[in-house]
């Protein structure tokens, strides 16, 4: 692990970033939040300290663009760069870090305030199931036996509510209510509290779970997790990770995706069906509704059937006669009834 710098000097990068972080604990800022910060940090600490820089003042704002650009060209063993959101991720950590030493006066100013983030470019899910391959995957667990009771029911809760995979390793027993079908998401993504719908297929799945699986598998009948390791214990994110994963692979579908899948297909298929991008953005707890709009341009049956309505080349018919290689022809190339042949006349042949 790379050295951080002295954190035995008070006013030190390394001893200030942790007065930051548990002033960030103090302001209500999430654990999860808080270490997930710290770990973006620590790069920028390391890189510091290889060069001599141990505190705030030190720190230009020409440094700082020095740090973008060697992040900007690192390459790792395999060759391989660091993600722009990656790179994002952890600049504006560092700016917030300053902002914060300079609310309190312990520098003169914040040399972070007018450092650019890289362009993020647009991206798509990489992987989105169709209908027929959720429910291909969903089939997969053999519900015969508790485990695979317990995996039929997450599958058909991440695919009901795209939940994110944290949410559903955090879901307690007296989250899901059953008789309204909704789930109950304390501290999803921003610590925000939020209630989505869930299917009541997904519920009968859950409800046989807690019936038929939960009581084998659980040790403490105190236990409030609604989803249990064969230990009892509750089920981790990466634990999901690697059930989901291993469940598509599994299906043999030619994809390799895991929980976010199933979230990504949700999404699709209820903006496919109708619904409002709104509703879509309540359920998947999106902050802004442009995190949401990426569904759009993955959902293209309906732009594909007014492409088809309206296009004059979308549909073609064959020549009559014709071999089965000969090129078709486009929508207004076929001859209208009552014309000769679809012959053109003298003046449109002139044209």
């Amino acid at each position: 692990m790379a050295e951080l710098g002295d954190a035995c000097d008070p006013v030190g990068l390394v001893a200030l970033s942790e007065r930051f972080f548990a002033a960030l604990l103090v302001d209500n800022y999430s654990p999860r939040t808080v270490s997930a910060w710290r770990y973006k940090l620590r790069p920028f600490l390391a890189w510091c300290h290889e060069r001599g820089v141990q505190r705030p003042p030190e720190v230009t704002r020409e440094l700082l663009e020095r740090f973008k650009a060697w992040q900007h060209a690192y390459r790792d063993e395999d060759g391989k760069g660091l993600a722009v959101l990656s790179q994002v991720g952890r600049l504006i950590v560092i700016r917030a870090f300053f902002k914060w030493l300079a609310r309190k006066n312990l520098i003169l100013f914040n040399p972070a305030s007018e450092v650019d983030y890289p362009k993020v470019g647009f991206r798509l899910p990489k992987v989105v199931f169709t209908p027929a391959e959720a429910e291909q995957v969903l089939a997969l667990p053999d519900v015969q036996w508790p485990l695979g009771l317990r995996d039929r029911a997450i599958l058909e809760t991440l695919y009901s509510t795209g939940l994110r995979r944290m949410e559903v390793a955090n879901l307690d027993l007296t989250d899901v209510d059953e008789g309204h079908g909704t789930v109950l998401v304390r501290r999803g993504k921003g610590d925000k509290d939020r209630v989505v719908p869930i299917g009541e297929r997904a519920v009968a799945w859950v409800a046989k779970y807690l019936a038929d699986a939960r009581p084998f598998l659980v040790q403490d009948a105190t236990t409030a997790a609604l989803f249990v390791s064969k230990m009892g214990t509750r089920l981790t994110a990466s634990a999901l990770t690697k059930l989901a994963h291993r469940y598509v692979r599994a299906a043999e579908l030619g994809k390799q995706a895991a929980c976010h899948a199933f979230r990504h297909s949700m999404a699709t298929a209820m903006l496919e069906n109708g619904a409002d991008i709104r509703f879509i953005q309540e359920m998947l707890g999106h902050a802004k509704l442009t995190s949401t709009q990426v569904y759009t341009r993955v959902s293209i049956a309906k732009l594909k059937a007014v492409h088809t309505a309206t296009h004059p080349a979308a549909t073609l018919a064959r020549r009559e006669g014709a071999g089965a290689d000969a090129p078709p022809l486009a929508a207004e190339e076929v001859a209208e009834p009552g014309d000769a042949g679809g012959e053109a006349s003298p003046a449109e042949r002139e044209e």
